[in-house]
């Protein structure tokens, strides 16, 4: 009997002979490169290192396009945002020690929001691993250590013949689901030596999927098709898994109005009448959610910002359908099924009942009424400054066009009130909760898809993690618009301290003049106000190439729900 995986493919005459002949001049780091185009990469991201320039040596034999960033965490970053938007694992290149450590934020922002980043780095020497103090420059005891906690898995190279196979595991791994950040890391003797290994011309790129378990799907079948009053909370593993059509169609079966996590923006269409929108940190939406006799959690692991800061209480039955097992049932006990979005809606579809006439209407009503409590609570807040710039940027930025947002307190307004048009088209870097992700990311977005402009949105204290990378913009010529909200400082954490202690500390920044400090490195800057905002920021965004758009304001938060 044959079986399918017992078969091999023969390799013709003309492939034979180029493997026993492969071109002179080549080195390990020409098999990483190699390995990577013979996998669909066409794009990397990096930093050059001295231990690392095999790698980047071989570049310049290689058909892959090289973005070089001037910081590793931001180049981990663009990484991150190619990933989500292509849906490829974007390598990202990078030195031992100080260079690897560096990419450690960016890479736990990916673990976080599950975006598939292939990292790969050096190491020192191979006499040098395994512990020892020999003193190499950037050496670690264990460098993979660092790792191990933030990445899907850990892949270490010692000689050549390891690297294709290391780098198509690791492929694999941040490819299958829950998608995230992979590393490799190989020494630098074993890039920079010259090999005779046949140059590296295919590569099995295609992950393993995560099918629902049939019993657990029929039974949250029968939850939801007898449900009374079904919900949906809808998280990042529904765009990760481009199930967004499926969740509509599920809803509208079953009528089940449905919520966005920050995390899920644009996973069901915002005006849809079973729409409830994004105000997951609203306690009218808890209330709702919390009054559902069965709600389905899809790709949520139902954590802070998604719980309405771990608040919500559920009464009825949950279904959580998750691709990282970890989340399972890590908040509360449900029906916990371990599987892809994409693949548990399918199955979902093909099984539930469509519930009566009578719930359309019913449901719709209540969406609508919840939505009005909503409204109503934020008019009662004063908070009109808040809202017209929010509005400004939405209408300014085409409805086709992906935006990414730094932890600044336009983008905790966009969690919950701006229409991301579409699924992956909102990113921010709630995942994680770090400083400096909107403009490196916006970047790694632009790379992935220049036909259309892309939004990075910063506070003017995330905005100085990033200035570096005006450089990359310039040099690379990336069609980016960074809009920079400045109100001098930590604007969030300023709330927070003067809510706690009555007055804020450390939170004061001495900033530089971000229009000229753009247009030193070659972008355009415009410094613009909230009156003339949409029109500043719909010029920029149509014309080709990076700007910078500077608004002075300070902008205030929305009062929580939580604490009450």
């Amino acid at each position: 009997m044959t079986h399918d995986h017992d078969l091999v493919l023969r390799p013709t005459q003309a492939q034979i002979a180029a493997a026993l002949n492969p071109p002179a001049g080549r080195n390990g780091g020409d098999l990483v490169v190699e390995t990577l185009a013979a996998l669909g990469a066409t794009t990397v991201f990096g930093l050059p290192g001295q231990h690392a320039l095999g790698m980047f040596d071989a570049l310049r034999r290689s058909t892959l396009r090289y973005i070089g960033l001037r910081v590793e965490n931001n180049a981990g970053f663009a990484a991150d945002a190619y990933g989500r938007i292509t849906g490829e694992a974007a390598p990202l290149l990078l030195s031992t020690g100080p260079g690897a450590l560096t990419s450690l934020a960016a890479l736990q922002e990916a673990a976080a929001a599950s975006a598939p980043v292939l990292a790969i780095s050096s190491q020192i020497p191979t006499p040098g691993l395994g512990g020892g103090r020999h003193g190499y420059l950037h050496e670690l005891p264990d460098q993979a250590a660092s790792f191990r906690g933030v990445v899907k898995s850990v892949h270490t190279v010692r000689t050549q013949s390891q690297i294709p196979s290391a780098i198509e595991a690791a492929w694999k791994s941040a490819l299958t689901v829950p998608h995230g950040p992979v590393w490799v890391e190989i020494p630098q003797d074993v890039l920079l030596a010259p090999t005779r290994i046949p140059v590296v011309t295919g590569g099995d790129a295609f992950p393993e999927e995560l099918p629902p378990r049939p019993e657990l799907t029929a039974v949250a079948a029968d939850l939801l098709s007898k449900a009374a009053r079904p919900a949906i909370i809808a998280g990042g593993g529904v765009v990760r898994s481009d199930a967004s059509g499926k969740l509509r169609q599920l809803a509208e079966v079953l009528q089940a109005p449905v919520v966005t996590t920050p995390g899920g923006k644009g996973a069901f269409p915002w005006k849809h009448p079973l729409s409830l929108q994004s105000w997951i940190e609203d306690r009218h939406t808890t209330d709702f959610l919390e009054d559902a006799d069965v709600l389905l959690v899809v790709g949520s692991g139902l954590g802070e910002l998604s719980s309405n800061y771990h608040t919500f209480k559920p009464r009825g039955r949950v279904v959580q359908i998750e691709a990282d097992l970890g989340k399972l049932e890590s908040n509360h006990p449900a029906l916990g099924i371990h599987a892809d979005a994409r693949l548990a809606l399918q199955a979902l579809l093909e099984t539930v009942e469509p519930r009566s006439e009578r719930a359309g209407p019913e449901a719709a009503e209540r969406v609508r009424e919840v939505l009005a409590k909503v409204a109503d609570r934020i008019a009662a807040q004063e908070l009109t400054l808040e809202q017209e710039v929010l509005a400004s940027v939405r209408k300014a930025l085409p409805a086709d066009s992906p935006s990414f947002w730094d932890m600044t307190i336009l983008a905790y307004w966009a969690w919950s009130a701006f229409d991301a048009k579409g699924p992956n088209h909102m990113h921010s870097a709630q995942g994680a909760g770090g400083l400096g992700y909107g403009f490196p990311a916006a970047l790694g977005a632009a790379a992935a898809d220049p036909t259309r402009p892309v939004l990075a949105v910063s506070g003017d204290g995330g905005a100085l993690y990033s200035i570096a990378e005006l450089a990359t913009a310039r040099q690379y010529d990336l069609n980016v618009t960074w809009l920079i909200v400045d109100d001098g400082g930590y604007g969030i954490l300023r709330e927070y301290m003067t809510d706690a202690f009555g007055e804020p500390t450390a939170t004061e920044l001495a900033r530089p003049d971000y229009v000229a400090l753009a247009e030193s490195f070659g972008v355009p800057g415009v410094r613009t106000s909230p009156e003339t905002l949409e029109a500043d920021l719909a010029k920029a965004l149509a014309t080709p190439g990076p700007s910078v758009v500077l608004l002075p304001a300070v902008l205030r938060m929305f009062a929580p729900t939580h604490l009450s």
